[in-house]
């Protein structure tokens, strides 16, 4: 993952006097799943709209798949798969009929093979077995799924997914994440837009956390995390002679409960605290070392829960 198929540079957005996006400089690295985390009304859409020449930035660049936007729109934006705000299909018609219509309005598909296209997009999502079924009688997932699979009738070098799993139940869910895998394993680079943490912490390698239209941080997930501390957790009948013992091996802001010792890890290795309590006779009927979530990370930036909107 070397070259970048996604860079902003002070990319920036104003309505009237408000900032939407505030200079904001995105690095996405080819091959990566991307998510692109913030709570609802943080900046995200307006972003990928500015990405993808929907929407004209106030200041700041844009580069896809090493190309100015918009200039290179002509060249870059077919190799470029987009889903933003939910897919729009008719109702009526089966998977295969939507997708056979989206193929036909494209003017460069060749009339000739656009069954085999539409087919590839649809095996390629799952969905070749229920082609023939109406989109209405989809699930959720089927019919998101059939939306994802209308920006693969062609071949892409970036797939750009604003909510994919909004209002999914968790059958529709896994659905997304597996094929959001299979296209990465498959050389596409994934950006996935969400406010679901959990659902990024599983699909994506990659994640940058919006807030209030300010790119907060980004990294691969493992170097986001690595801005909060890891904590563990002595359960015991003795929590005050275990925290004592935490703060003499070194952990930070150790506190206690009726049951347990709690404190930051920093560089102590866990089995040191384990070790230590036994061997000053200390009962552990408990142990566990928490690594801090991409929520935890937030409330750190921030202060604030996830949830609060900017």
């Amino acid at each position: 993952m070397t070259a970048a198929a996604v860079t902003t540079d002070g990319l920036t957005k104003r309505f009237g006097r408000q900032v939407a996006v505030d200079a904001i400089d995105l690095l996405v690295p080819s091959g990566a799943v991307y998510g692109f985390l913030g709570p609802n009304g943080s900046g995200k859409t307006t972003t990928i709209r500015m990405l993808l020449g929907l929407v004209t930035p106030s200041a700041g660049t844009v580069r896809l798949l090493d190309r100015p936007m918009p200039r290179g729109a002509g060249d870059v934006l077919p190799r470029v798969g987009a889903l933003v705000e939910g897919p729009a299909f008719h109702p009526y018609l089966s998977g295969r009929a939507n997708l056979a219509r989206l193929d036909d309005a494209d003017r460069t598909s060749d009339p000739r093979t656009s069954r085999a296209r539409v087919d590839a997009a649809l095996d390629r999502v799952g969905l070749l077995a229920a082609a023939t079924k109406r989109y209405r009688a989809y699930s959720l997932g089927m019919r998101q799924r059939l939306a994802i699979g209308s920006c693969l009738l062609r071949p892409r070098d970036l797939l750009v997914l604003d909510e994919p799993t909004n209002g999914l139940d968790p059958q529709g869910t896994r659905e997304v994440r597996s094929l959001v895998a299979s296209l990465a394993d498959g050389g596409t680079t994934v950006l996935v837009s969400s406010h679901l943490l959990s659902e990024v912490e599983q699909m994506c390698s990659h994640v940058g956390v919006m807030h209030v239209g300010r790119l907060l941080v980004q990294g691969t997930v493992a170097e986001v995390r690595s801005g909060t501390e890891a904590q563990a957790t002595v359960e015991t009948e003795q929590p005050q002679v275990a925290a004592r013992i935490m703060r003499e091996l070194g952990l930070r802001d150790v506190r206690t409960t009726h049951a347990s010792a709690v404190g930051l890890l920093g560089d102590i290795a866990p089995e040191k605290i384990v070790a230590a309590c036994v061997y000053q006779g200390v009962p552990v009927t408990g142990f566990r070392v928490d690594t801090p979530s991409l929520e935890d990370v937030f409330v750190t930036l921030t202060g604030e829960g996830f949830d609060v909107s900017g």
